[in-house]
């Protein structure tokens, strides 16, 4: 048992350390870590080194990685953008998805000789695009946010609705049709109910739950509730006989409102990029090369011929539907290769007996293919295009893989008292764009009276940051009132992000000269400032003209500044401690003080006592 364990360890080992190794080095040679991922599974696979002997597990289970993906997209697709997307997803999407099966379908009759069934079943199966691989790709552009990138994913939802229909199409393509014809429209039955009940779900169970559990500050209480949101809405979908990768997504959905949004994100970053990279390496596992070796000449054809046809029916369509030669070029590029819904559709075709194992074998072999030369089209495509735009410079324009530049200003806060409350009205009066962020619960309820979301999340966390969308941020505001989380936070940020602006609330000197040693970009001491407003509207009740006011202000500033200047040179040692930590005017008194009572007198003569033999010690 020990040796076996061992075993399964070294194949653990190899299979990080190949990726570690490969991954890095393709995305520096510029041809992206999908490509890195299927080669090193490709080398470890049966086909090459047969270190992993059963690839078709480590997909399986790596499906995990495509369904977290399709989560954080849903988290992203709040119900009104969906809605507003509805033309994108079901005219784009519908006219696209049923243009390419039939050019296709047509192609695997009359030039492969395929009979009309498996014609369409492989058609169909390389017209749904790799949701793992397009969104990678535009999240390595940085451009899942733009107008471009979302009508990609509008596309790909559509795609990944269709596998539902399909599904149940190839049932009634199967031999025995009545029973097929009864087992399908119950198929669709349970799907229904399956949609519906998770909806009705994350209307009214998922925030109650995150409130509850937010409430006992068990870290990882939160992420073991973030798993379990994702992979039971998986395991509701695929029991409802719908795709795992769509549960998530309506799952993603249905808490895109939440105010867990952002913590939920950063609890599910890390298992989705493992486990996403895991499963491109499956995908190379898988590919059969003696397969390939044996009848390579016929699966290159079927590639070749199926991206050109895809890829034709991409442009088409994206013309048809009013989108310029750029962006058509653009979802043409990242669009043309097969996915992986075509090796579910594959053997459930085959299952029913639609397909032969052979027929399955080749097209699924076809597939990776596409997948694998997916990256060299883009990076082909991107060349093609920077030629052009080379030839012909006045018909250049922005490119599509630039991110639109958002006009209006972004502002991250960092806790939601009644500090941040009065800097958030300040700023949505500009019409100054707000991200907060919150762990107290009682915070952000409050929040909705004032009309805008905060989410729950750790501001300490760097993970939390990054999926507020920090990196977007113009600055950051920290209004939080624990000293120690505020030096903890900076030195995070100045670490990770040292351009970025930060301004904070601090109400001791000694945090305000830790922090200037920092380099904050502006600190504010609110129990300074608050003491020198009194003080100004005070000496104003009494009389005094503005400008006489406004000179003992600032002549009371000019003296703490110094002292302040003192304090960041030397730091805080025995005699500064003195000098300035006991309390003392700014000024000589103009008279001396006088008691109103004994206790008084008695302190006043202690003092007068202390101070004399503090200045006898000086002179000695």
């Amino acid at each position: 048992m020990e040796h076996l364990a061992n075993h399964e360890l070294i194949k653990t080992v190899i299979l990080l350390a190949s990726s570690v190794t490969i991954v890095p080095l393709f995305k520096h040679l510029g041809l992206g870590s999908v490509l890195g991922y299927l080669l090193a599974g490709c080398l470890i696979g049966p086909s090459v080194f047969g270190i992993i002997q059963d690839p078709a597990a480590v997909v399986h289970l790596a499906e995990l990685g495509v369904v977290m993906f399709l989560f954080i997209i849903g988290l992203e697709m709040h119900p009104e953008r969906l809605w507003a997307m509805r033309k994108a997803i079901f005219v784009r999407g519908f006219l696209q998805v049923g243009c390419c099966g039939a050019l296709l379908t047509l192609a695997g009759i009359y030039l492969l000789r395929l009979p009309k069934e498996v014609a369409f079943i492989a058609g169909m199966g390389f017209t749904l695009s790799s949701t793992a691989i397009v969104m990678q790709a535009l999240e390595e552009r940085c451009i899942t946010s733009t107008s471009k990138g979302q009508r990609v994913i509008s596309t790909l939802i559509f795609e990944d609705i269709s596998i539902v229909p399909l599904l149940a199409f190839v049932a009634f393509l199967a031999p025995h049709s009545e029973a097929a014809e009864h087992t399908g429209w119950m198929s669709i039955g349970i799907a229904l109910g399956a949609v519906i009940g998770l909806i009705v779900a994350g209307k009214w169970l998922m925030n109650p739950l995150f409130r509850l559990i937010s409430k006992a500050h068990i870290r990882e209480m939160m992420t073991a509730a973030a798993l379990l949101v994702v992979l039971g809405a998986a395991l509701a979908m695929e029991i409802g006989g719908l795709s795992m990768a769509m549960g998530a997504f309506v799952a993603g959905v249905m808490l895109s409102e939440s105010s867990f949004r952002h913590q939920l994100e950063a609890d599910i970053e890390p298992f989705r990029g493992l486990l996403l990279g895991l499963f491109f390496m499956g995908v190379g596992m898988s590919l059969d090369l003696r397969l390939v070796f044996n009848h390579w000449l016929l699966l290159l054809g079927i590639v070749f011929l199926y991206i050109i046809g895809k890829a034709f029916s991409v442009y088409l369509i994206a013309r048809v539907t009013h989108l310029d030669h750029r962006e058509a070029v653009g979802r043409m590029s990242l669009m043309a290769h097969g996915g992986e819904f075509a090796f579910v559709l594959f053997s459930a075709a085959t299952t029913a007996g639609v397909m032969s194992d052979h027929q399955n074998a080749t097209f699924t072999a076809a597939v990776i293919m596409s997948m694998l030369f997916s990256p060299l089209i883009a990076q082909l495509s991107r060349k093609l295009i920077q030629r052009s735009e080379n030839k012909y410079p006045n018909q250049a324009s922005v490119s599509e893989l630039d991110p639109i530049v958002d006009l209006e200003d972004n502002v991250l806060v960092i806790g939601f008292g009644r500090f941040s409350q009065i800097v958030c009205q300040t700023l949505l009066i500009r019409g100054i764009s707000v991200s907060v962020i919150d762990r107290n619960i009682e915070n952000i309820r409050a929040a909705a009276k004032f009309g805008f979301k905060v989410y729950y999340g750790d501001g300490i966390r760097l993970d939390v940051l990054h999926a507020a969308g920090i990196e977007k941020a113009k600055c950051v505001v920290i209004g939080i009132n624990d000293t120690a989380r505020i030096e903890t936070i900076i030195s995070q940020l100045k670490e990770a992000y040292p351009h970025l602006p930060i301004l904070t609330r601090t109400y001791d000197r000694k945090t305000t000269v830790s922090l200037i040693k920092q380099d904050v970009d502006f600190i504010v001491r609110e129990t300074f400032e608050s003491a020198i407003s009194l003080s100004r509207a005070t000496l104003i009740k009494l009389g005094i003209d503005k400008i006489e006011v406004d000179e003992v202000i600032n002549e009371v500033r000019a003296l703490d500044q110094a002292r302040l200047n003192e304090e960041v040179l030397h730091g805080f040692s025995n005699e500064i401690v003195k000098k300035y930590w006991t309390p003392k005017p700014f000024i000589k008194p103009h008279a001396d003080a006088q008691a109103l009572n004994d206790e008084t007198a008695e302190l006043l003569i202690d003092e007068d006592d202390l101070h004399q033999d503090r200045e006898e010690t000086i002179q000695k």
